[in-house]
């Protein structure tokens, strides 16, 4: 399937790869699904999903680099990240 993600700022192949994998397939699905969703998908399929995937797919969305968000959107995301990681970590360890 082609794809238009990795035109976006901050989205290589494997994470264009990643995305449409979880069923993100163009800009306009990233743009609808937002940055959390999308990450928590990602996450669910690569639970090693790390903070500067979230930046990446922040600014992607935005249409900036990863490194181009203010201080406070950077707090945002930090703690919506380790919101999500507890999550995981929670879920993985109930299993077994």
């Amino acid at each position: 399937m082609k794809s238009d993600l990795s035109k976006l700022p901050n989205i290589g192949k494997d994470t264009e790869a990643k995305l449409v994998t979880v069923g993100i397939t163009s800009a306009a699905e990233l743009k609808e699904a937002g940055v959390e969703q999308a990450f928590l998908r990602l996450q669910a399929i690569d639970p090693g999903a790390c903070l500067s995937l979230l930046y990446g797919l922040s600014g992607a969305i935005e249409g900036v680099k990863w490194n181009q968000h203010s201080p406070q959107r950077k707090q945002e995301l930090q703690e919506f990240y380790h919101q999500a990681k507890r999550m995981l970590d929670g879920n993985t360890s109930n299993i077994g």
